[in-house]
């Protein structure tokens, strides 16, 4: 976790310090190395969120991005009382997850089903055949009325398939942590696969990394028409 409190107020990791969990009121330690970004960890047991993974500095890097108040908002069901960590939780009510280990579609699934309004920003530079096969299935896109917005009849020639029947748009970052010097180098934008809306084709749009990001700071939905 980034932040726990301390003195009630939400605090980033510092070498010895010792926070509370502001989701479950346990006891955290900081863990500030060189390997890992620095972090704070229950004592004792892994997490009190079974879907918290260990973030890398792609993630952080993603969260860093959005105000420090939107960021590891904690979301409760008020029916059955289960709690949930979310990545960044916008003023407008709209969850952005950062996901970089592997995560099943059935998984996938209780999530969505969870936060409902979200959207998903996944490292695809974990897996190297994941961009190449991207590049390859890129020669099927199709332009549409819409600037930067192509369809595809086979999107599992581009893109994992746990992430096909995403019920809300899922953004694919091919460059992570790298630079790149060539700025026609594809990995440069983001690729955002949209919830299929019919059987026989699905979308992609093509975007900037900042005009994502200033569309979620502004509440602006992803859409295809």
């Amino acid at each position: 976790m980034k932040y726990a409190l301390t003195n009630n107020a939400r605090t980033e990791a510092t070498k010895g310090a010792i926070g509370t969990c502001p989701n479950c009121g346990s006891e955290l330690v900081a863990k500030c190395g060189v390997i890992k970004v620095n972090h704070w960890a229950h004592k004792g047991i892994r997490s009190c969120d079974p879907w918290w993974e260990n973030e890398t500095e792609w993630h952080r890097a993603w969260k860093n991005n959005f105000s420090t108040d939107w960021q590891e908002f904690t979301f409760a069901d008020s029916l059955t009382g289960e709690k949930h960590i979310a990545d960044v939780r916008t003023v407008h009510g709209q969850v952005i997850e950062f996901q970089h280990s592997y995560l099943d579609s059935i998984e996938r699934a209780k999530r969505e089903a969870f936060y409902k309004n979200m959207i998903w920003i996944i490292d695809g530079t974990r897996l190297k055949r994941d961009y190449s096969r991207f590049l390859k299935g890129k020669a099927g896109f199709r332009s549409t009325k819409i600037t930067g917005l192509f369809s595809h009849d086979f999107p599992d020639e581009c893109f994992p398939s746990a992430w096909l029947g995403s019920t809300v748009p899922v953004v694919f970052d091919f460059k992570g942590m790298e630079t790149i010097s060539s700025e026609k180098d594809f990995r440069n934008d983001l690729y955002c696969l949209f919830p299929k809306s019919n059987r026989r084709e699905s979308f992609v749009a093509l975007l900037s990394r900042q005009s994502l990001i200033n569309s979620i700071i502004s509440g602006e939905v992803l859409k295809t028409t």
